[in-house]
């Protein structure tokens, strides 16, 4: 944890020029443990982004929200036309109003303090979430407690979304894991049952 949050808040903004929030992504392979997204989303707010008892901030759904905050969307909302794994900065906390205004791209967004379990700290995201996305740089932890998540095209998904650059941090043997492991978990959707009831060639 120390390692990669040194990397982050520092090494790679000093060597690369790069802002640690809006430049650098971490991806995870899971969300648990204590190098998934939840415990280095708290680690890295308190490093890139600390409290201020100047600005305000708002608590909610087990998260607390600070001016600056990168976010991700979770979930599709079509009236605001924000998308699942959207990312983006919150620029205006209005307690008065009880509203949280963030940035998409060149688009500014508004959510009532109500509506932000439809997003989440996103200083680390899973891979799973990234994909399809592009990142000037990427750091992604491998440690054998991802073990049951470790696969190689996992790796894979990970390592391309980086731009400019990418680091790994951890454990050696959990990247020879998922490199030897090059089982994908099945899907089992019914499809091809269902083709062939159509009459479409399988």
């Amino acid at each position: 944890m120390d390692t990669l949050v040194d990397i982050v808040k520092n090494r790679i903004p000093t060597k690369f020029r790069l802002n640690p929030v809006q430049d650098i992504q971490v991806l995870c392979p899971m969300h648990r443990g204590t190098l998934g997204v939840r415990e280095l989303n708290i680690r890295l707010q308190i490093e890139l982004n600390p409290a201020s008892p100047q600005e305000p901030s708002v608590e909610k759904f087990g998260w607390t929200y600070r001016v600056r905050d990168k976010v991700i969307q979770t979930e599709n909302n079509y009236d605001k036309e924000v998308f699942n794994g959207d990312i983006g900065q919150i620029i205006k906390i209005d307690v008065v109003e009880r509203e949280v205004t963030i940035q998409f791209d060149q688009r500014e967004i508004v959510y009532d303090f109500g509506e932000l379990d439809e997003v989440a700290l996103a200083y680390a995201v899973t891979i799973h979430k990234s994909q399809g996305s592009e990142f000037p740089a990427v750091v992604i932890p491998l440690a054998t407690q991802h073990y049951m998540l470790l696969q190689r095209n996992l790796v894979y998904t990970g390592v391309t979304r980086g731009k400019k650059l990418v680091v790994l941090v951890g454990q050696r043997k959990a990247l020879a894991i998922a490199i030897k492991n090059n089982k994908t978990e099945q899907r089992f959707t019914g499809l091809l049952a269902r083709l062939q009831e159509t009459g479409q060639p399988g």
